[in-house]
């Protein structure tokens, strides 16, 4: 039954974003959410699961982003 429980989570849906605008000038709030998109410097790539929490995530810092 264990194995059958790892094997559900296998077949997520996934999101891949990229920082595409730099955040100098931004506000805190968005630099921090970057952050937790897993995004550093300009140009680098993510890939996250597709839930609501990240959805929201990138809608607030979407003019920063792109997704892929």
């Amino acid at each position: 039954m264990a194995d059958n429980m790892a094997d559900s989570g296998a077949g997520k849906a996934t999101v891949r974003i990229k920082l595409v605008k730099s955040i100098a000038g931004t506000r805190e709030s968005h630099r921090a959410t970057v952050r937790g998109l897993g995004l550093r410097k300009l140009n680098s790539e993510s890939t996250l699961e597709d839930t609501p929490a990240v959805r929201g995530m990138i809608n607030k810092v979407s003019y920063l982003l792109r997704v892929l």
